[in-house]
């Protein structure tokens, strides 16, 4: 597949969701006008079963160079992801097993395809990087942490926070950055895509490429979509958009997006053209409401990563049961090992625990047939339908 150097579709992806571009965006410029295919990725360790809207927005950079015809690899952590990633973390993460993310990654292909080609003359291509950091001896490990000090991995905002706090900082959390620097030089790449939230890690591979191959590898970061707190959209913050999500639960979460972030999903989530974004950015800035440009939202998004019929399919659940207040056609059922409303709530996957249970009773957003639960020793019976907030349903069988 040739490459294209079409000047419309490198601004784009040049600007469209970009935070920053290193070493610079002229160096990057240059080397997409040049004709070249590039080799590029971005890591995604399989911390858990599904990827969420956060990749997604990666996914869609990465087809931005995929359809210029340059080579896109999918690089599936599964090293790194048993170490786990200490970026924005407050404390260390759980170690996970092989297993483990041999399991959560195993239906990742399968979501990216819903955005990556990996068909055809230019098909992305999926990699694992415990094919090379597992071979990797002590020996080499200690020559590689030889290229950075101690002092530059201290620098990481959430390590001086957990000075400053007296909690701990371990070995293997410096490591990381080290892995995820060294998969640039396995794959010998010319760069790398990912969030913001990222840069420390990236960068520490363009070290690494500079040093060990003398080369000039560019790092590309995003800005991330982030909720009306700040907070990135995603697993560890609880308000993660799933790539597994049903059409409904999807289209759903994004109507319950604060209005502040329209712009942004628009950006980052959807193909939008940016002109009809900034068209629709001017209109709601006059005082149009915004509502139907959240429903166009909610419906670009699931049609981005669903498809076409599980957007209008969205849709419809969303005006029937939101804005019509009527129960779903079809409501899952569910057999619970115990009757009282904290134990459905908890075994229908409406609730993370039973102090989560607890705590939408206490919110009132629980009802049983239509009727609002006011204790947590509500007992429910066969046939009964409990709700939890607008959009989630379940007849106890």
């Amino acid at each position: 597949m040739p490459v294209s150097i079409d000047n419309a579709c490198i601004n784009e992806l040049l600007t469209r969701g970009v935070e920053n571009v290193y070493p610079t965006r002229e160096f990057l410029e240059q080397e997409l006008k040049s004709g070249r295919r590039l080799t590029l990725y971005t890591g995604y360790d399989p911390t858990a079963p599904t990827l969420h809207i956060g990749h997604g927005i990666t996914l869609l950079k990465l087809r931005q160079f995929q359809e210029l015809g340059h080579k896109i690899i999918m690089l599936v952590g599964d090293f790194t992801g048993m170490i786990g990633d200490p970026t924005d973390k407050s404390a260390a993460r759980q170690k996970l097993t092989r297993e483990q993310v041999a399991d959560n990654a195993s239906f990742y292909r399968d979501q990216a395809a819903a955005i990556l080609d990996f068909t055809g003359e230019n098909a992305a291509e999926v990699r694992y990087n415990s094919h090379w950091l597992a071979e990797m001896k002590l020996t080499d490990i200690v020559e590689l942490s030889a290229h950075f000090t101690v002092q530059r991995l201290l620098e990481r905002d959430m390590f001086e926070r957990r000075m400053k706090e007296e909690k701990p900082i371990y070995l293997h959390e410096f490591l990381y950055p080290l892995m995820q620097g060294y998969d640039s030089v396995a794959m010998n790449v010319d760069g790398e895509v990912g969030g913001n939230d990222q840069t420390f890690n990236m960068l520490a591979g363009r070290t690494l490429m500079k040093d060990l191959k003398n080369k000039e590898k560019f790092v590309l970061t995003l800005k991330l979509l982030t909720d009306s707190s700040g907070k990135k959209m995603g697993k560890t913050e609880g308000n993660m958009v799933a790539l597994s999500d049903t059409p409904e639960d999807m289209f759903g979460k994004v109507m319950s997006w604060p209005d502040e972030m329209i712009g942004n999903g628009f950006e980052l989530c959807t193909r939008v053209p940016a002109a009809e974004i900034s068209a629709m950015a001017q209109a709601m800035a006059g005082g149009e409401n915004p509502r139907d440009h959240k429903l166009r939202l909610a419906y670009e998004v699931t049609k981005t990563f669903l498809g076409e019929a599980a957007a209008q399919a969205g849709q419809r659940h969303f005006a029937t049961v939101i804005q019509s207040k009527e129960k779903p056609e079809a409501i899952p059922e569910l057999k619970p090992s115990a009757y009282d409303i904290v134990t459905v709530l908890v075994e229908a996957g409406f609730a993370t625990s039973k102090t989560d249970a607890r705590r939408a009773i206490d919110q009132g957003g629980v009802k049983v047939n239509d009727g609002k639960v006011a204790g947590y020793e509500t007992a429910t019976a066969p046939g009964d339908v409990v709700q939890k907030g607008k959009r989630f349903f379940v007849k106890v069988k």
